[in-house]
C-alpha cells in the first residue's frame, strides 16, 4: 500500500495519531528531507521503524520505479514531503500513478493544507476555487499566466517564495486592477502568522513597507472577476423564452430554464413571456 501521510504546515502539535504510527509502522518511509523527517518523528516522540529513502525533485523521476517494485512486493510505503499534503505542488504524483498502474492500493492520511487553511482565513468566498501553485518565475510567462486567469471566476490560490511576493503581487495588480480583493498569508498557524487583507494596490503597498521584507512561507489568495449584473427589458425575455420553446421545452419549462440562467425572477420572466 501507498499512503500519502500529510505533515504539519507550522505546529507540530497538528500532526495526527495516524501519521505517527504510519512512521513506526511502514516498511519505506520516503521524505523530501530525511533530515526534517527524523527532526519529525523526534518531536512526535516517535522511532522510525522501517527504510527511510530521499524523494524529492531532483530524483522523483529517478526513483519512482524503485518505490513501485517496492510496492509491487508487498511492501507499505509513506509518502511525506516538507510540509502539507504530497502531490499538491510537492513531489508524489509520479508515484501514485505507477502505484495505480501497478494495481497497488493507494490511501491517505489527510492533515493540515496551507491551500485550505488560507482560503479559510482569507475572508474571500470558498464556495469554488481554484489552485494554481506557483507563477512563472520569468516577468513575461508570468504576464501570460495571469492574462490567462483575468476572466477566471473563482477564487485563486498560489504559493509563492517570500522573496517574490511583492514582484507577484504587483504584477497581479497590473494584470487584474489594484482594487481585486486578495489576502497574503505568511507564516501560517506559526508563531508569527500573518494576514494581510485588502485591494491588491494596498498589499503591493504592504510587502513594499516590510522592512526586511517579506519573509517565511507565502500562500496569496485572490477574488475571482465579478459578473457584472445584466438588466433584461421584457422583450429580451421573452425572446429568450420563445427561443428555448423553440429548443422543445414547454413554456413552463422555458420560463424556469430563462429564470435560473439569468436571475431574473420568475415571476417577472412569466410576466414578460405573456406580454
Amino acid at each position: 500500500m501507498l499512503i500519502l501521510a500529510a505533515t504539519p504546515i507550522g505546529q507540530v502539535a497538528d500532526a495526527s495519531g495516524r501519521l505517527a504510527e504510519a512512521l513506526v509502522s511502514a516498511d519505506v518511509v520516503a521524505a523530501e528531507d530525511t533530515r526534517r523527517l527524523k527532526r519529525l518523528a523526534s518531536e512526535l516522540g516517535v522511532e522510525i521503524g522501517g527504510r527511510v529513502v530521499s524523494y524529492f525533485e531532483g530524483n522523483e523521476e529517478r526513483r519512482t520505479p524503485e518505490l513501485a517494485t517496492m510496492l509491487a512486493d508487498g511492501q507499505t510505503v509513506v509518502l511525506v514531503t516538507d510540509a502539507g499534503m504530497p502531490s499538491v505542488s510537492d513531489p508524489g504524483y509520479r508515484l501514485v500513478v505507477a502505484a495505480i498502474e501497478a494495481d497497488v492500493p493507494v490511501t491517505a492520511i489527510p492533515g493540515p493544507s496551507a491551500v485550505l487553511t488560507a482560503l479559510a482565513v482569507s475572508g474571500l468566498p470558498v464556495d469554488r476555487f481554484c489552485f494554481e501553485g506557483f507563477l512563472p518565475r520569468k516577468a513575461g510567462e508570468r504576464t501570460r499566466a495571469l492574462t490567462e486567469l483575468a476572466t477566471e471566476r473563482r477564487t485563486m490560490v498560489f504559493f509563492e517564495s517570500p522573496h517574490r511576493t511583492e514582484t507577484s503581487l504587483r504584477a497581479m495588480a497590473e494584470v487584474w486592477g489594484a482594487d481585486r480583493p486578495a489576502a497574503v498569508c505568511r507564516e501560517l498557524t506559526k508563531t508569527y502568522e500573518e494576514v494581510a487583507r485588502g485591494g491588491l494596490g494596498e498589499l503591493v503597498e504592504w510587502a513594499a513597507g516590510q522592512e526586511q521584507g517579506v519573509r517565511g512561507e507565502v500562500t496569496i489568495v485572490v477574488g475571482g472577476v465579478v459578473a457584472e449584473a445584466r438588466t433584461y427589458a421584457p422583450e429580451d425575455l421573452r425572446d429568450l423564452v420563445a427561443a428555448r420553446q423553440g429548443e422543445g421545452l414547454s413554456r413552463k419549462d422555458a420560463i424556469e430554464q430563462v429564470a435560473g440562467e439569468t436571475g431574473v425572477r420568475k415571476k417577472d420572466v412569466y410576466d414578460a413571456a405573456h406580454s
